[in-house]
């Protein structure tokens, strides 16, 4: 029985998925932390720069952040010390010519960025590979109503939702659906602006905290 059980759970190691491994990976970072905020993406990108150099991968990482265990001397490879906005990480690829880049490591602004910078035609420009979660995998369970409509296409139960860009649309939303209905605030993590209403008053609080 043992010997069942240690060849079913035993792992097989595989060759790389990858066809052309990357010499150089680009990491978004983790950038600035709130006060009472968690560190996870500060500890998920730095186990990242460790995955990468275990494979002789060469790290250049962007984070604004100084105060962060990724940003420690000695980890990444080379270090940019700059916001995590488009341009600037445009800036950092079109001067290191990384073959590869990290999206996920760096929160809710990473993503952000990351589908900018798809949009803008960046990686396609420097023949940048997006390793990881696909481009558009982000952007289908980023935008609410295309998650649900994905989910519904592959036969999953979702919760009936509507799309509202105003506190008016809000409450009119909420009257077709029925109470309770609970509120989310599009392309924002850790619950920002979220929460559960049984009525107008409120729904009308949570679609002003939302919306703000």
């Amino acid at each position: 029985t043992n010997d069942i059980i240690e060849s079913t759970l035993k792992y097989k190691t595989q060759e790389s998925v990858l066809t052309n491994v990357p010499k150089k990976v680009l990491i978004i970072g983790s950038g600035g932390l709130s006060i009472g905020q968690a560190g996870e993406f500060d500890y998920s990108g730095s186990q990242a720069i460790k995955a990468l150099q275990e494979e002789n991968i060469q790290t250049v990482l962007i984070n604004p952040n100084i105060a962060t265990v990724q940003t420690s001397k000695g980890l990444a490879d080379k270090i940019y010390f700059l916001p995590l906005v488009p341009e600037f990480v445009e800036q950092v690829i079109r001067a290191e010519r990384p073959g590869g880049v990290l999206l996920t490591f760096g929160g809710q602004t990473g993503l952000n960025c990351g589908v900018e910078l798809q949009k803008a035609g960046v990686f396609e420009k420097y023949g940048v590979e997006i390793l990881g979660t696909p481009i558009q995998a982000i952007i289908d369970t980023e935008d609410r109503k295309i998650f649900s409509e994905r989910i519904g296409f592959i036969g999953e139960k979702v919760a009936p939702s509507m799309a509202a860009y105003s506190v008016q649309e809000t409450l009119e939303a909420a009257e077709l659906l029925g109470y309770p209905v609970m509120a989310r605030a599009a392309f924002s993590l850790g619950g920002l602006g979220s929460g559960f209403a049984n009525n107008d008053e409120e729904l009308k609080t949570l679609a002003q905290q939302a919306l703000a």
